[in-house]
């Protein structure tokens, strides 16, 4: 028997039947998208380029195009999954010292795309969450 969505999505550590019934419904079918920048595009959650010449800014706001429904989800969830799941606590924790000014939007805006890429892969091999192998 084949999990589905739903199924897949309340596998992952933080994420219950409210975030996983949301992502579902902005998302629509995963199948849409090509890969998962796709999908964090169609979020919102990607980072404008702020640089001339050789200048690179270190303080790149995020775009707010995108799915605004899904972002709020995406980045609701990703707060969770960090207080349920070891190695995005980590990540997390990893992002927010590396960034001088609004560590927390920061590496919670990180931490929500390490999630996208996290769902579309599930989503797309059909498989339930199983947490990764202790070191």
């Amino acid at each position: 028997m084949n999990p589905t969505e739903y199924q897949i999505l309340k596998s992952i550590p933080g994420i219950g039947p409210v975030y996983a019934a949301g992502i579902l419904a902005e998302i629509g079918s995963v199948r849409c998208f090509n890969n998962n920048n796709a999908l964090a595009k169609y979020s919102g959650i990607i980072w404008r380029d702020n640089q001339s010449g050789e200048f690179d800014s270190e303080d790149t706001p995020m775009m707010k195009a995108g799915n605004r429904y899904l972002r709020y989800y995406l980045i609701q969830a990703a707060g969770s999954v960090v207080r349920y799941c070891p190695e995005y606590e980590d990540y997390y924790n990893k992002k927010f010292a590396e960034v001088p000014k609004h560590q927390h939007k920061h590496a919670l805006a990180l931490t929500a795309r390490k999630l996208i890429r996290l769902i579309f892969g599930l989503l797309v091999k059909n498989q339930l969450y199983s947490p990764a192998k202790s070191r």
